[in-house]
């Protein structure tokens, strides 16, 4: 199985841990990254089911402004808005008819400057979401495009030689006055966006140096500009490996048209940041991208392992059969998992960040299947690995994924973008004022619905424990994006994870000079299991145990005392050779991080 690192490393000195710490400033991509990401925890709002302020029944950007602090004091200095921009919400949003204007019901283009001037004047920083590789049918680039007179947009989307002749790819005929039929990405509404073909097999095919992909490229550059411009901090980039067409496995055309993009905004906003839906981290941070999320699967159908962890069963809401590694009866190792991230992650932590999320939009949400203590342990894990985390709004009181009708196309994405859960004892659960029928999505009807308000000053509650962790990651440089990290064990035939964070830069013996060591350990399973935990120096009165879920403990002197109590020379030579030798005691279903 693929390791990071071993105890041996973890105890060494930072001259010596190369396997473990991540120096910043030694970028491999387009430019180093922002400072701000190595502390940064995001919040993904999806900004209709967040907070509606106006009563419509719809959330908004002034709804998101109200929250803000709410955000802030959970732990989180980041934020990630889904498509906010004008659309006929035939896909929520990821059809967009202008890229420079927000869409009426979320408020007006002063409103989003309004909420970049806010979160800063509060330490956060704010991402859009950007969709490059489509628009809606309704922008006006496809309504000159689709045009039988030839302009200057007439080669902006990917058009065949003829209404009759289709493609490979999915395509519509005979809808435009063009004697053409255009490519879609996704639904009929989304036609693609020229980037042009890597490998052209038709006559009507362009190549990513064309013109054409050339001047849609520009086009990108400039929706870019034109938001940071105004206060935005970068952008998630929706499909983002999906750019040029019939290009080869290594993604080399688009990630060609990244760099070239990237470059020119990135020169011009070096502190803007970058995260792409590309799910091939080595494939993005080439790009340019400082992040790639560590998604439920792969553009090219390969495993990526973080099914495994969270979502590794075919009904969403069957608990029964689930094999998650979060899953207390179901769960197996956590090797599986940890052949596929390692390898990912080895293979870039010096040029980017693998980011995991609790969920997103997209996603379906833990909860219910996986019970309150399950979720616990996930997020404990989820937010203290390498990498920026990404919190998907209302994760943190325990928000459920419901089997509601789809709306704007989300389908069984539905179920994961109903309204925050506000307040119990308010209407629609604090969420709006509308009438019950206005609303975008219902709201949970349940009477156990959780929310903020029941569990804001509950010390038990989800979201204390989810405040808790982040705080300790806020606290403790080891937690950051950059800090270094060490598989000390994980058994094969055993449900236990320990992994150890070090902080980057400074002496590892040293806390104060940015050194520390931190050890997180996880028993997802319901049998108490018993880590050696080896060579690893470790001095029981530094020691301390920061954060706790369970039963589980550091048992420093178990493996001295039996060796020491034998009258054998060599037991007793043993005895002093693992004088730092402990065992960690790790309790059923038990999370804990403890400083060393």
């Amino acid at each position: 199985m693929p390791m990071v690192g071993d105890a041996a490393e973890f105890q060494r000195e930072s001259g010596e841990k190369e396997d473990l710490v991540q120096g910043q400033g030694r970028r491999q991509g387009l430019a180093a990254r922002p400072d701000w990401l190595d502390s940064a925890v995001f919040y993904e709002i999806y900004p209709q089911s967040f907070f509606d302020s106006n009563g419509d029944g719809i959330g908004d950007i002034p709804g998101i402004i109200g929250k803000l602090d709410y955000v802030r004091r959970l732990g989180c200095n980041a934020l990630w808005i889904n498509p906010c921009y004008d659309s006929p919400f035939k896909d929520a949003g990821y059809d967009v008819r202008d890229y420079c204007t927000v869409a009426q019901r979320y408020g007006t283009n002063d409103d989003l400057i309004a909420l970049f001037v806010a979160a800063h004047e509060r330490g956060m920083h704010v991402l859009l979401d950007l969709v490059p590789g489509h628009t809606s049918e309704e922008h006006a680039w496809f309504r000159q495009s689709r045009q039988a007179d030839r302009n200057e947009f007439s080669d902006r989307y990917i058009w065949t030689g003829s209404a009759f002749q289709g493609y490979s790819m999915p395509f519509i005929g005979g809808e435009s006055d063009r004697d053409a039929a255009y490519i879609l990405n996704f639904f009929k509404c989304q036609p693609a966006l020229n980037y042009g073909f890597a490998k052209r097999d038709q006559p009507w095919q362009m190549t990513p140096d064309s013109a054409a992909a050339r001047d849609t490229r520009a086009a990108m550059v400039e929706v870019m500009r034109f938001w940071l411009s105004r206060g935005c901090d970068g952008f998630r980039v929706d499909m983002a490996n999906s750019l040029v067409k019939n290009d080869d496995d290594e993604k080399s055309a688009t990630i060609a048209a990244w760099q070239e993009m990237l470059g020119v905004v990135k020169s011009e906003y070096p502190q803007s940041a970058f995260v792409s839906e590309w799910g091939v981290p080595e494939q993005a941070m080439k790009a340019g991208f400082d992040m790639d999320f560590y998604l439920d699967w792969r553009w090219d159908g390969k495993p990526n392992g973080y099914n495994l962890l969270a979502r590794n069963v075919d009904d969403t809401l069957d608990a029964v059969h689930d094999l998650s590694y979060f899953s207390a009866r179901g769960g197996s190792s956590a090797c599986e998992f940890l052949g596929q991230y390692v390898p990912q992650y080895e293979a870039t932590r010096e040029s980017g960040y693998f980011c995991f999320i609790t969920c997103n939009h997209d996603t379906p949400r833990l909860a219910p299947r996986l019970t309150d203590r399950e979720r616990r342990i996930a997020f404990g894990m989820l937010l203290t690995m390498p990498g920026v985390p990404y919190l998907y709004y209302g994760d943190e009181i325990g928000m459920r994924y419901r089997i509601v009708p789809t709306k704007e196309g989300g389908y069984a994405r539905t179920g994961s973008r109903t309204p925050m859960q506000w307040d119990s004892a308010a209407a629609n659960l604090g969420f709006s004022t509308a009438d019950a029928e206005e609303l975008y999505l219902p709201v949970d009807p349940s009477p156990d619905a959780p929310t903020v308000r029941e569990q804001d000053s509950d010390d038990a509650s989800m979201l204390s424990w989810v405040r808790a962790v982040l705080a300790l990651r806020a606290d403790h440089a080891a937690l950051y994006a950059s800090g270094g990290f060490a598989v000390l064990a994980a058994p094969e035939n055993g449900r236990s994870l320990v992994v150890g964070r070090v902080a980057a830069g400074g002496e590892a013996d040293d806390a104060q000079a940015g050194g520390e060591r931190l050890i997180i350990a996880l028993n997802p399973g319901l049998a108490e299991e018993r880590i050696d935990l080896g060579g690893i120096e470790l001095d029981p009165a530094q020691a301390q145990q920061l954060l706790s879920l369970g039963e589980l403990h550091i048992d420093v002197n178990a493996v001295a005392q039996s060796a020491a109590e034998s009258t054998e020379p060599s037991a007793k030579a043993a005895a002093e050779r693992s004088a730092h030798s402990h065992t960690l005691v790790l309790g059923p279903q038990s999370f804990g991080v403890f400083s060393c």
